[in-house]
């Protein structure tokens, strides 16, 4: 019985060294008596007990690696700490065992150091602004020096660029300098957009007083013209309809009659309102003619005077 069990565990254990299942998200290497034999991809496989063993499991997913945070000088010699991820993924399994000792910590190094490289071709406002364009940067060199590797980085991030304390004190007084003058810009550039609002409107203002005093003098003239155009009608029409009445029997003793009449108004209105005596003609001459025969009297009387006195 015992030999049984012993014979039982003993086919047993050479039926687990002949079978062999590779999960889907693995490749296993193997060596046969310590040489390489083959890359066994996801599957069922047969091995041969005691000569071939898996040396090496390699996950064929993509893979995140921690780049621990490290100090870099920048372009304007500018101490900054940087950390980041890689992304990386094993292409080949044979390379991967055999092309280095631990690819992982590698690519580890290798970022950290072309990180270093590429940061300090920039500037420290190009290391904010360029982020993406030094993430490429990094991404081509690593996967560049890790071809032999049998390994292949999808994409490098960068996680944070920390300044050192001196650096980010200058930089906060530079951005809030950097503020007030964008402040200041703007102040000014309102004051500005205000006073030219300003004088449009006055100038809108004084265009819109012209155009009206434009209009109401061509208003006025043209209600003058019109004004003296009927005027000058009726006029026409009252001499027509008069000489049409004069051409008429007895037009000409109406005319004189109308004549007197308005002779005797305004005389009368002149004797009212005027405060010098106002006669007819034919009065004046009569006063002339009294007037003179009283100088005549005079003259007279002058000689008859004299000779009396002579007496």
């Amino acid at each position: 019985m015992f030999e049984l069990t012993i014979a039982f565990l003993f086919i047993v254990f050479i039926l687990y060294k002949l079978m062999l299942i590779v999960p889907m998200r693995e490749v296993n290497v193997i060596e046969r008596l310590g040489k390489f034999r083959t890359v066994l991809q996801p599957g069922f496989h047969f091995l041969v007990p005691f000569v071939d063993r898996v040396a090496y499991r390699h996950d064929t997913r993509e893979e995140v690696l921690d780049v621990p945070p490290q100090s870099c000088i920048s372009k304007d010699n500018t101490q900054l700490e940087v950390d980041g991820l890689v992304y990386l993924k094993v292409m080949d399994g044979k390379l991967a065992s055999y092309g280095i000792e631990d690819y992982r910590r590698a690519a580890v190094n290798l970022a950290q150091t072309t990180m270093r490289s590429e940061i300090g071709k920039l500037t420290l406002s190009q290391t904010f602004s360029e982020r993406d364009s030094l993430n490429e940067s990094i991404v081509r060199e690593i996967d560049k020096a890790s071809d032999p590797w049998g390994i292949k980085v999808l994409r490098y991030e960068i996680k944070n660029i920390t300044p050192s304390i001196h650096v980010i004190h200058t930089l906060e007084k530079q951005m809030e300098a950097e503020r007030r003058k964008r402040a200041e810009i703007t102040l000014a550039n309102a004051e500005k957009a205000a006073m030219i609002n300003m004088s449009e409107g006055e100038r809108q203002e004084a265009i819109n007083l012209s155009e009206g005093q434009k209009q109401k003098r061509i208003n006025e003239a043209i209600g003058s013209g019109q004004e003296i155009t009927i005027i000058a009608k009726a006029k026409s029409e009252g001499m027509d309809m008069i000489c049409t009445a004069l051409a008429n029997e007895g037009g000409n003793d109406a005319m004189n009659m109308m004549l007197k009449e308005q002779f005797i108004s305004q005389v009368g209105n002149i004797l009212s309102e005027s405060q010098v005596s106002v006669v007819p003609a034919e009065m004046a001459k009569l006063e002339g003619f009294f007037e003179g025969m009283e100088q005549v009297t005079h003259a007279v009387a002058k000689p008859s005077t004299a000779t009396k006195g002579a007496r």
